[in-house]
């Protein structure tokens, strides 16, 4: 992998993404959902400081059509959620902010998914060269103070995305994967060799609700 720090001026010029599996049914009552190429991602409403995995069951136990206790969940040592068999050719994910929890689905190598809510950070920037690449740090700085926020939030949920899809999260280094923007869209620009090569990674942001940013990481 070249140097990380020769990405500093590239990113800084960049600153001036559905095939159901027959087993998945679409869900009703109070998730809703969408689809991003061969995945699928839900919406459901969570209780804050609350752990996702009970939500994430109620949400699978209709894609599934299992009672939610049955949900043939298991982690690995890393902790990362995988589906077991007849299942175990899906790959799910989920993450929760706030009062919001997002739940994904769907065939991958690898898959990953993350939300974070807009809120006040009044640490941002320190946070952001203790855990950022130097060249995202000065893309940071070069923006407007009142855009500062939504970039960080994008640069920090696209980051978790890869990382959980990966499987060590954010342990593994959040400075060890790069972001850059190309057309409004967040791409991922150089990465440590564990994550593989950067374009293997895909990665689809939206706003699965006002208030917060969510991003869906995947590399078949």
């Amino acid at each position: 992998m070249k140097p990380l720090s020769s990405l500093r001026t590239s990113v800084a010029s960049l600153a001036a993404m559905s095939v159901s599996h027959p087993d998945i049914q679409p869900t009703d009552g109070d998730a809703e959902h969408w689809r991003f190429e061969q995945f699928q991602v839900w919406r459901r409403a969570h209780a804050p400081r609350q752990r996702g995995e009970p939500g994430a069951r109620q949400v699978l136990a209709q894609a599934l059509a299992l009672p939610a206790e049955q949900v043939p969940i298991l982690r690995d040592e890393r902790g990362k959620p995988h589906l077991q068999p007849p299942f175990q050719q899906q790959q799910v994910s989920w993450s929760h902010s706030g009062a919001l929890l997002l739940v994904a689905l769907g065939p991958a190598r690898d898959l990953g998914v993350d939300v974070e809510q807009y809120r006040e950070r009044p640490r941002m920037m320190d946070i952001a060269a203790r855990f950022f690449h130097p060249s995202e740090l000065d893309w940071l700085r070069a923006q407007p103070e009142e855009h500062r926020t939504t970039v960080f939030v994008r640069l920090w949920c696209a980051k978790e995305a890869v990382l959980k899809a990966h499987g060590q999260g954010v342990s593994f280094g959040l400075e060890k994967l790069v972001f850059g923007e190309r057309q409004g869209q967040l791409q991922m620009l150089d990465c440590a060799p564990d994550l593989g090569a950067p374009g293997e990674w895909q990665l689809r942001e939206w706003q699965p609700q006002p208030g917060y940013r969510g991003a869906l990481a995947w590399r078949d």
